[in-house]
């Protein structure tokens, strides 16, 4: 994902495509800075993992990777990614990764012990990727860049909320107090729901009055938003597990898809 949404960045960002030494590097960096982070983020968590049914049989809670081995291989890794985009792409990209590193393993990691708003601040990492897919390409923060970073922001709240339901049980055992786990009956959940999904319907209209699809994508987008909406309403209404696990597939089916056509749109 972090490949396929920085790669979207960099393409509207350029008026001609250019498959060159530049975009590989933008493309390789971005993917090691993000796969550092969660191996970082696998080290720090790994006592709860070992607490959780989805997480237990991860490398590092069966034991079969020592930890600090694997810490230091994310330390590596980062830094490869960072100092890979100040050298071979520009400096502006290098801070925006670093940024999405710290802000993923110094605030988002922390607070998921701590309060259910972690997902808001862990959806800021994850949208990351695509505004420095566009500053890579331009070197500057522009409108387009911020479309893209709202898109992906919004995009992860349902997803991870359907998540977090679907597990409740694993996030209680292992001590995370995500909004399903401490919304018993789903109320507040269900409304999160709704919120995100229905906001992100206007937001993903942006790129077409931008400039940056064309006007199929419009309608498309409009059309797989209020899907996604309807998959979201149905969830915050029924609130079970069997729904959640409706939005998580559509959501994953969901974003693809959107950006595909925007790209593709773009293209035509």
């Amino acid at each position: 994902m972090v490949i396929l949404t920085t790669w979207l960045g960099y393409a509207f960002a350029t008026h001609t495509m250019r498959y060159d030494a530049h975009f590989y590097h933008a493309l390789i960096g971005s993917w090691l800075v993000a796969s550092g982070a969660a191996a970082l983020n696998e080290y720090l968590e790994r006592d709860r993992d070992a607490l959780m049914r989805r997480t237990r049989t991860r490398p590092l809670p069966e034991h079969r990777v020592n930890p600090e081995p694997a810490f230091w291989f994310g330390i590596s890794i980062s830094a490869l990614g960072v100092l890979q985009l100040a050298v071979f792409v520009n400096p502006l990209t290098s801070l925006l990764s670093l940024i999405s590193l710290i802000s993923y393993l110094c605030v988002y990691t922390p607070l998921k012990t701590r309060t259910s708003l972690c997902t808001l601040a862990g959806a800021i990492p994850g949208a990351i990727p695509p505004m420095m897919g566009w500053t890579a390409a331009r070197n500057a923060i522009e409108p387009g860049a911020w479309v893209l970073f709202a898109i992906l922001f919004l995009w992860q709240l349902p997803h991870f909320l359907a998540i977090a339901w679907m597990y409740r049980d694993d996030y209680a055992r292992a001590g995370f107090p995500m909004l399903p786990v401490i919304d018993p009956d789903g109320a507040s959940t269900g409304r999160m729901i709704i919120l995100y999904t229905a906001v992100l319907v206007p937001v993903t209209l942006i790129p077409a009055r931008l400039g940056l699809a064309g006007f199929s994508y419009f309608w498309a987008a409009l059309v797989l938003g209020i899907v996604f909406f309807t998959c979201g309403a149905f969830t915050a209404f029924y609130r079970t597990a069997a729904y959640a696990r409706r939005l998580l597939l559509a959501s994953v089916l969901y974003l693809p898809t959107l950006l595909t056509w925007m790209a593709c749109s773009k293209i035509a």
